[in-house]
């Protein structure tokens, strides 16, 4: 079991079959932590991040929790977050109308994406290293972005009619998986 937490919050993962399960508490956001990315096999071994609405993503061990990290520059509360396949890149989506691709060895802000409305949801493409971000905007937007040319989107996905919760790539990265509040997956 890996528990991450705040004052206010605990996120818990249960793991299954014959894995021995340790509980790890991962502290450091002042407010809930809301999305978090886990990804298994990177050159740093484990990692996971986490979006909190204290407006900041931070950068963890997988495996034990430990802190190595912050993602700072968001001027409000961080909705979305993820990792690439290979643990290079992060992407995050806040309350300030942007998403923001991320170096993870350096902490360094790559990109600054703006959007109409609160970025909810953020994932990068996994058979590319991440050369995709796919988002989502409480304007019931979705974008599909070329990180190489992110001036515009490459495409826009039909509209939802409630708050989109969560946007996944699927299928290789050739389809898009949303949640919504009007009970519709897409």
């Amino acid at each position: 079991e890996i528990v991450c937490g705040s004052r206010q919050q605990v996120i818990s993962v249960k793991m299954s079959g014959g894995i021995r399960q340790t509980p790890i508490t991962c502290n450091g956001h002042t407010r809930p932590m809301v999305d978090l990315k886990f990804v298994g096999e990177t050159d740093c071994g484990p990692l996971l991040i986490t979006a909190s609405k204290d407006g900041k993503a931070m950068l963890r061990t997988g495996d034990t929790g430990d802190w190595i990290g912050t993602f700072s520059g968001h001027r409000g509360a961080v909705w979305g977050c993820t990792l690439n396949a290979e643990g290079t890149r992060a992407a995050t989506g806040a309350a300030d109308f942007s998403a923001k691709i991320w170096n993870v060895n350096t902490g360094e802000e790559l990109l600054n994406i703006s959007q109409d409305h609160i970025v909810r949801a953020v994932d990068l493409s996994a058979t590319d290293s991440g050369k995709r971000l796919l988002t989502a905007n409480n304007k019931q937007q979705v974008f599909v972005y070329d990180l190489g040319s992110p001036d515009s989107p490459l495409y826009s996905l039909p509209d939802h009619k409630k708050t989109i919760r969560k946007c996944l790539w699927t299928d290789n990265d050739r389809k898009a998986l949303t949640i919504t509040d009007d009970k519709t997956m897409s």
